[in-house]
């Protein structure tokens, strides 16, 4: 397993200090207090106890729109679930949804995408829809329209921000726009135009509803990778809570290399606590190291990251099956364990490899986080932990991105 070593510019190291410790100042002096006090196990379990926080932090997305827009196909795609897979929302022109209901996702179920009522209706009234559909349960709203948006959409935009909640416009279909376009004006397919055209025609429409400066998300769910999903993706990251941005960027689908990318930066932030946690409580000696660790805490992060980069049976399978690819065509670029091979045995193998970095990451880890900035809490122990998961995410992180790339070939 290559060692990969910590940041190595003062510059770096700043910027680790403050992105890694995503805790509060309350909780860092509780944790700094027990461990200048030598009480390692408490603070242990005060750190293990913001993991958790983090893990299990809710996120509930609401999505609606008027009959046919594709909002069911949607909530199946941002949850990586085709029409067909166990679980998916129920989808077709007529409108199948009655009451909200709620899809968790297939991995984290912390995050739940609440597919509601259409507002297409009749009897539709923008004022009324928010209580019966409980708003307050919902972070944010998708409002997505596969034609123009009309006034249904833009009163109930409206009516959302006069309650203090983000919406995001989501013109979806845009993949049948693009072929119906081709095939009635072949010679004068414009991709990048028609697009455009799309965008600044729904704006348009808002803006003559009331709606100032609206943004419009152009979508496909059969194609999530494609058209404006990142640009949706990074406005929402901006705007979520920092708790929530980690649900939301852990349950995203593994469908473009910058979304990889966040997910590795996300779970590098969480690393020290992992080995802090590891060390700290119902630790064990392992037989031939100078290390002492829960080695349960490590396998679980292991399959953790390996299920979080698609790199399990299941995800690899369905992947395989949307690019017309054999699963062994896509796990002969992967050179990491795969998340059904991770076991205790494997562990202490890492481990043993990870040990000639343990030093140089107890010294970095004094200097850069402020908990552990006077006690080597753990010492070669957490260090030796660090080294091992911080290596082996990087590992699956690569190997997330060659799949990636073998399975589509270029366009990610």
């Amino acid at each position: 397993m290559a060692v990969q070593p910590p940041p190595d510019s003062q510059k770096q190291a700043a910027a680790y200090a403050e992105e890694y410790v995503k805790i509060s100042e309350e909780e860092i002096e509780e944790i700094r207090d027990a461990l200048e006090g030598g009480r390692m196990a408490e603070a242990a379990s005060k750190i293990l106890e913001n993991l958790q926080a983090l893990e299990n932090a809710r996120l509930d997305i609401a999505v609606t729109g008027e009959s046919g827009s594709g909002k069911s196909s949607f909530v199946n795609a941002i949850r990586g679930l085709g029409d067909e897979d166990e679980g998916s929302a129920d989808t077709g022109v007529v409108e199948t949804t009655k009451e909200p209901t709620p899809y968790s996702h297939p991995k984290h179920p912390n995050v739940t995408v609440w597919d509601l009522p259409g507002i297409g209706t009749p009897d539709f009234q923008s004022s009324t829809y928010l209580e019966q559909v409980n708003f307050s349960r919902y972070d944010f709203f998708i409002l997505i329209a596969s034609e123009r948006f009309k006034s249904n959409h833009a009163q109930l935009a409206q009516e959302i921000q006069r309650m203090g909640k983000c919406f995001y416009f989501v013109r979806s279909k845009v993949d049948a726009d693009l072929e119906a376009t081709k095939k009635r004006r072949p010679k004068a397919y414009d991709e990048e135009a028609i697009l455009r055209k799309i965008r600044e025609n729904c704006k348009e429409c808002l803006q003559a509803e009331g709606v100032a400066a609206p943004q419009v998300f152009l979508l496909s769910s059969w194609e999530l990778n494609k058209y404006d999903f990142i640009q949706l993706e990074e406005t929402l990251e901006k705007e979520l809570p920092s708790h929530k941005r980690h649900a939301f960027l852990m349950a995203l689908p593994n469908i473009s290399l910058s979304i990889l990318q966040k997910k590795k930066e996300a779970l590098q932030k969480q690393i020290w606590k992992l080995a802090a946690v590891s060390c700290g409580i119902a630790a064990v000696p392992i037989p031939g190291l100078s290390v002492a660790c829960d080695i349960a805490i490590l396998v679980k992060s292991l399959s953790g990251y390996c299920q979080n980069f698609g790199l399990d049976d299941e995800s690899l399978g369905k992947l395989a099956e949307k690019v017309d690819k054999t699963v062994e065509e896509l796990k002969e670029v992967i050179e990491s364990p795969l998340a059904k091979e991770i076991s205790k045995d494997l562990v202490v193998t890492m481990l043993t490899k990870a040990g000639g970095g343990a030093l140089m990451v107890v010294e970095y880890a004094v200097s850069t986080i402020p908990v552990f900035g006077s006690v080597a809490a753990g010492g070669i122990s957490f260090g030796t932990t660090y080294y091992m998961l911080r290596s082996f995410l990087n590992e699956v992180a690569g190997d997330a991105q060659n799949v990636l790339i073998k399975a589509f070939e270029s366009d990610v």
